[in-house]
This record gives structure tokens, sequence and C-alpha cells, in this order.
């Protein structure tokens, strides 16, 4: 058998596209503006009351109006969202570790998580309320609830779906089980965990309003079910917005991280 040697491909540095990054920038704030003059020529051409769709200049001025009031309801909220997604990740990608190293567990937990998931979040957001009263935790909890089933389901899917030559060639090299997860597995599996942990995020928000709907005394879901009840729109749409930017932040902070972490994932997409 004749071995033929190969000298290993050294990749180029990449040389970033300006013109990409300009696209990524300009085009959706193009969208954003798109999106606000057509709220806009609405409001105005049908003559929308404002108690029913406040317009854009109304929605900002209120903001700005209310943004000391706004802001406090906005970290309240934050708080909420950010501890639960956290505390998903903490439960949620060791158990997914565990399910992907062993079939019996999968056979145990997937039926169980996939009822849980199955529940509308909404109809336990009272009970929930009954169980631990009407401070932070249920909210926290009902974070959870909606950020654990994505997380585990791309990280299992991630661990599983590294290359068996890759996991032959470090066999090959003697490496333990542990350094061949931590090496190995992990790294490859990290672009999908991400994948997970984008969806969770702008579920994470939605989790947090659903709480304040149902019980709270602050946080923008509180704001916007308190100006519904009073027909203070502009308020209620000034939350929304915050809604909307938290969201579009947290999401953004997320792929920054990943850039940072797995270069070599954008390069290769």
């Amino acid at each position: 058998m004749t071995v033929t040697a190969r000298t290993p491909v050294v990749p180029s540095r990449v040389v970033p596209n300006r013109g990409a990054a300009v696209r990524a920038v300009l085009l959706p704030l193009a969208a954003v503006v798109i999106a606000i003059g057509l709220w806009w020529a609405a409001t105005e051409i049908f003559a929308v009351p404002a108690f029913i769709v406040p317009g854009p200049q109304l929605v900002i001025e209120t903001l700005f109006e209310n943004f000391a009031f706004l802001m406090q309801q906005t970290l309240v909220t934050l708080l909420e969202t950010v501890l639960g997604f956290l505390i998903a990740i903490v439960i949620g990608v060791p158990l997914a570790m565990a399910i992907a190293r062993s079939k019996v567990l999968e056979q145990m937990l997937y039926p169980l998580l996939l009822a849980v998931n199955s529940v509308p979040k909404v109809a336990i957001a009272p009970i929930l309320l009954v169980w631990m009263g009407f401070g932070i935790t249920p909210k926290i909890v009902m974070v959870v609830l909606l950020c654990f089933f994505p997380i585990v389901l791309s990280t299992v899917s991630g661990l599983r779906s590294t290359p068996s030559d890759l996991v032959e060639l470090t066999a090959s090299l003697s490496a333990r089980p542990i350094q061949e997860f931590t090496k190995v597995r992990l790294w490859w599996a990290m672009p999908q965990i991400f994948v997970g942990l984008k969806n969770a995020i702008t579920l994470a928000v939605i989790g947090a309003v659903i709480g304040e709907f149902v019980g709270a005394s602050s946080g923008l879901g509180f704001v916007i079910v308190q100006s519904g009840a009073s027909a203070n729109m502009a308020l209620a749409f000034s939350a929304i917005l915050l809604l909307a930017i938290i969201s579009i932040a947290l999401f953004y902070i997320l792929v920054l991280i990943e850039k940072r972490l797995l270069p070599w994932a954008e390069e290769n997409r």
C-alpha cells in the first residue's frame, strides 16, 4: 500500500469585507425606516384615532415624557429575562449532554420534555402565580420553561452531529472520553448550540411578558396591561417598542459572542 504525504493547507487570513459589514448595518436600518414610514402613512391616510393606533411620533414623544418610569420597568423585565435565560442554560445544557451520551436517558426524558413543551405556557402562568406569589420568581420560571426545550434540543442535535471520522481520529490518538467530548464534540456542537440560544433568547422576553401579564406590579408587560385598561395606547406602544429593542439587543449580543468564540463557524457559512 502506498501512503501519500499531504502538505497541510493553512487557511489564508480572512480579509474583512467592508461592503458586507455596511450592508449588514444599513439593510436592517432601511427596513426599520420603511416600517416606521408605513406605520405613519397608515395612521395619517386612514385617520386612525390615537386611542386605537397612535402614530410613531406620538409614541416617541410619550416614551421620552415617561422615560424614567419606562426605564425602571425595562430593567425589571430585563432582569427576569436574563436570569431565566441563564438558569435555562445552566440546567438545559448539562441535561442535553447527558441525553446525547445515553439512549436510555433520551427514551426516558424526551417524552416528558415534549409533553411539558406542548402545554401552552399561558395556561401555566396562573398556576405559577398561585404557587409562587406575585414576586419575580414566577416570571423567571416562565422564562425557563420557554427557553429550556430549544436549548436542550439544539444541544443534543449538535453533540450528535460530530462526524464519525473525527471521532475515530481522536480515538486513534488515544484521547480519553472527556478529551474527546471537550475538545471535539462540544466545539463541533457549538454553532448548533448557539442556534438554540438565539431562538431561546427571544422566547425569554416573551416568557417574562407572559408572567407580567398574569400578575405583576412592575415590568413592561404590566405597563401594557395597565395602559390598555386606561386606553393609553401611546404608552402601551412605547412599552412594546422597548420590548422589541430588548429582544433585538439580546439577540445581537449572542451573535457577537458567537462571532468572538467561533470565528471559524462564521467563515464556513
